[in-house]
């Protein structure tokens, strides 16, 4: 906040706000609740229709993100025929503010276009004309002062949520009408550069991504000499190999080990409670051990589901693009098991690394993706596709040669991501606080005037050697 402070000129005078979270305020803005400032309110509770493959567009709580409605390919719809009875509290129009009350909690968008039916868990204000800007209300909503005044208002046992009638009461910052506008400019304006060079620096590393995944998928099917002589794997997708390479199914160099199902009635058998790993701890490449639920079984189970050291986790289904994904068990968390969405794989003539390498690469992925079981959005394989899998091999040495140098280079790879992450997150938390800055009154925007959208350079990604 300091850095925004002294690029911008605060208000010539302040006063008491009176709120702890607000600080001292411009001396002519007041402090005042919701209710008497909106000319609507509608909290949509109840029930959500039923969903269908094409339709009217259903807006949910996941599609209000960072001030916008935003759309993706998992995008959720309903029948048109239900929609005037799912839109009977109130339709939405172009600039009305959208709310999220739970599951998250506190994202807000203003409506861009109104042919949508929402879902529950939303609340949808307009300010009063002449009083409140639509606009500017988004802005205040979005600042990290109310963010923290409506976690204490908010309630729950297992996700923090807020209902309409007690919303209305929490307290805002209101500057004059055309101030607000004035404001509203500014953050429209600033904020769009800085999602810029974030949208940059996120394409920036999704293209490092797809060339970290073609650099490994070359490497690990024709190796590091690009002087060797070549002969057809047999594998349509796959084509040519080194000649010296032999090409295996997976059944015959690994086992596989199917996870525990959930819900078995324990009543009155004795239970022991250990960590359990679900499909979302496997990532692709890496595991994610920040939240591992715990589950009760039966003493005799954890010699059968328990993960040893080696293993090569994937997982059963998800979207298209993450069939099979997967990382290798370095015995984190002792003892541990799988749930049965995830797949152990324990190698017995191969390193754990190499197989990784090979289920990681595009032409295991396409193996996934065309036996796979598809539905709407979402695929699953099956442990004896797993098992049918053609897995390339060259000689120990060269295995180990290749491992070697694509970790040499995935280290380059990793610090250049965690470069671009490391900005993405600065300019967010730059977002923020500009935001806050200007809607707690910490900086006076009135006279500002736009300027030119700053250039990015972005690094370049390790220069590999092969073929």
């Amino acid at each position: 906040m300091a850095a925004i402070s002294s690029k911008y000129k605060p208000y010539p005078e302040y006063k008491d706000s009176g709120v702890e979270w607000f600080g001292p305020i411009p001396a002519h803005w007041i402090v005042a609740g919701f209710k008497k400032y909106l000319s609507s309110i509608v909290d949509y509770r109840g029930k959500t229709p039923n969903k269908t493959e094409s339709g009217m567009l259903l807006v949910t709580a996941r599609n209000i993100k960072q001030g916008k409605l935003q759309y993706d390919k998992s995008q959720e719809f309903i029948d048109p025929d239900d929609y005037e009875a799912v839109m009977i509290r109130g339709k939405p129009e172009l600039g009305d503010v959208l709310f999220t009350t739970e599951a998250p909690l506190g994202e807000v968008a203003t409506v861009d276009r109104t042919d949508f039916a929402l879902a529950q868990r939303i609340i949808k204000f307009s300010g009063m004309a002449g009083v409140l800007d639509n606009y500017y209300f988004k802005y205040l909503l979005m600042s990290e002062e109310f963010q923290q005044s409506l976690k204490m208002y908010a309630s729950g046992s297992t996700a923090l949520g807020i209902k309409a009638e007690r919303f209305v009461y929490l307290r805002k910052l209101l500057p004059p009408i055309d101030e607000q506008h004035l404001i509203t400019n500014f953050l429209d304006h600033e904020t769009a550069k800085i999602d810029t060079l974030i949208e940059e620096q996120k394409t920036l590393i999704r293209l490092l991504q797809e060339k970290r995944q073609a650099v490994i998928s070359h490497v690990v099917t024709k190796g590091l000499n690009p002087d060797a002589p070549m002969k057809d794997s047999g594998v349509e997708w796959l084509g040519e190999v080194p000649e010296h390479w032999i090409v295996r199914r997976l059944k015959h160099v690994a086992d596989l080990q199917s996870g525990i199902p959930k819900g078995k009635d324990l009543a009155g058998k004795i239970t022991i409670e250990v960590p359990m790993l679900r499909v979302a701890n496997v990532q692709d490449g890496y595991l994610k051990l920040n939240e591992v639920h715990k589950i009760h079984i039966e003493p005799d189970q954890l010699e059968r589901y328990e993960l040893k050291k080696g293993d090569v986790l994937m997982n059963e289904g998800g979207d298209n693009d993450k069939l099979g994904r997967g990382a290798v068990w370095k015995g984190e968390i002792a003892p541990c098991i799988h749930q049965n969405h995830v797949f152990a794989i324990r190698p017995k003539d191969i390193e754990p690394e190499w197989l990784a390498l090979l289920t990681g690469s595009s032409y295991a992925k396409f193996h996934f993706y065309r036996v796979a079981k598809q539905s709407t959005n979402l695929a699953s394989i099956s442990s004896s596709n797993i098992k049918e899998t053609p897995l390339v091999i060259p000689p120990f040495e060269e295995r180990r040669a290749i491992i070697d140098h694509l970790k040499t280079l995935m280290k380059k790879y990793d610090a250049i991501e965690a470069q671009g992450q490391d900005q993405v997150r600065l300019l967010t938390e730059r977002r923020t606080a500009l935001i806050s800055a200007a809607i707690t009154g910490k900086i006076d925007v009135r006279d500002w005037k736009p300027t030119a959208h700053p250039q990015q350079k972005h690094p370049e990604a390790p220069h590999e050697q092969t073929a």
